[in-house]
């Protein structure tokens, strides 16, 4: 996965109703490590990484790259949203050439079920609409992975697809924005 080409980053912070979408800052570290830690947000994607492992590899500013935003509630991060070029080799694909946007998000268990998420990956994906119009997005989750597939379908991606990977089935779907679709 790479960066967002010659997309200006970063982007002015994002604000919605509750939330502040903005770059990483080095008092995220602690955010970070307990995302990778969570035995939780480890469910759907390969597990919790050990803490110790954690700690000695997350750099003091975690996750400063071209499309990677902190999703800030009160001034404290509970999540992240990523918006990544996919590389062109990718088997799944909605263009011929391949190399989609995907959007990824994590967040810390104790803002789940609040619309924390949704909220933050809408915002992200309406920034991306405005600064790469009609262009597809696509997302990828495991199958079994309930409440995600369920954002998904509240931020308007339909299924492409399903796969076999990482020991489990995946779904893979699309977003298109621009003239005539939802952005």
């Amino acid at each position: 996965m790479t960066g967002l080409g010659s997309v200006a980053w970063p982007p002015a912070p994002i604000r919605t109703e509750r939330l502040v979408l903005r770059e990483s800052e080095g008092r995220d570290r602690p955010a970070f490590i307990e995302l990778f830690t969570s035995p939780e947000v480890g469910t759907y994607i390969g597990g919790a990484r050990p803490r110790a492992e954690v700690e000695r590899l997350a750099p003091e500013v975690p996750a400063r790259r071209s499309g990677s935003f902190v999703a800030e509630r009160d001034g404290t991060m509970i999540g992240t949203v990523t918006l990544v070029r996919r590389a062109v080799e990718q088997p799944e694909r909605v263009r011929p050439e391949g190399g989609e946007v995907e959007l990824g998000y994590m967040f810390l268990p104790e803002a789940w079920g609040s619309g924390y998420a949704a909220e933050a990956c809408e915002a992200a994906l309406e920034w991306l609409a405005g600064v790469l119009p009609g262009e597809p997005v696509v997302l990828t989750t495991q199958s079994g992975n309930a409440r995600s597939l369920r954002l998904a379908e509240k931020l308007g991606f339909t299924e492409v697809r399903r796969f076999e990977a990482y020991g489990a089935e995946q779904w893979f779907g699309a977003r298109w924005t621009g003239p005539g679709r939802a952005s």
